[in-house]
């Protein structure tokens, strides 16, 4: 076996158990790096190896899933639509935000490495639709960063649900409500 094929199979190993663990933690910051290299069978320095550190593997084991959430047909479709891009950002976020409910250990457990680690040159899965929603008015960078506060500030905020809900009588949990929030986000962030 080659040495690519042994790294990707440890790889994949490391993001099986953590995303076991963390669907099995009460805790999801507690989940240890010593605990998700035992449960992959391998050594923990091979977490740093292959991921850099366990946050980046926990940020990986989320982005995995959540890829395989967008490429279902439903969301390949709405991708490849003709609806204007600010319409389909909205469209987007609130299939983000919606996963991002519905898994909140994942979303504990990433909001911290996302907006404080995460790295801001990696295209984001927003810039395209920004920056075709400006069609040029915009800088790239600027274009970037709008990409970025849009998922960094939804990020935040579904990790702080129980709040939003008790200040301010938004309940994220319902469509409905989590709907009405991402397009006003979205309308703060894309107004022209």
């Amino acid at each position: 076996m080659q040495k690519d094929e042994k790294l990707n199979i440890t790889k994949d190993k490391l993001l099986e158990a953590t995303f076991l663990l963390m669907e099995e933690a009460d805790d999801p910051l507690a989940v240890t790096s010593r605990q998700i290299a035992d449960r992959a069978g391998v050594k923990p320095s091979m977490i740093n190896y292959c991921f850099g550190s366990r946050e980046n593997l926990i940020y990986n084991t989320f982005q995995k899933q959540y890829l395989g959430f967008l490429q279902e047909k439903k969301i390949a479709k709405l991708i490849a639509s003709d609806i204007a891009p600010k319409e389909l950002l909205k469209k987007l976020h609130f299939t983000v935000a919606k996963c991002l409910v519905e898994n909140p250990k994942f979303t504990k457990a990433i909001t911290g490495f996302v907006l404080f680690n995460r790295d801001l040159s990696q295209e984001s899965f927003s810039y395209p639709y920004v920056k075709k929603h400006y069609n040029g008015r915009r800088t790239d960078e600027e274009c970037r960063l709008i990409a970025y506060e849009l998922s960094a500030m939804m990020q935040l905020i579904v990790c702080r649900k129980d709040d939003i809900r008790e200040s301010f009588g938004i309940d994220l949990d319902k469509d409905k409500e989590l709907k009405k929030y991402i397009d006003m986000r979205v309308d703060l962030l894309l107004g022209d």
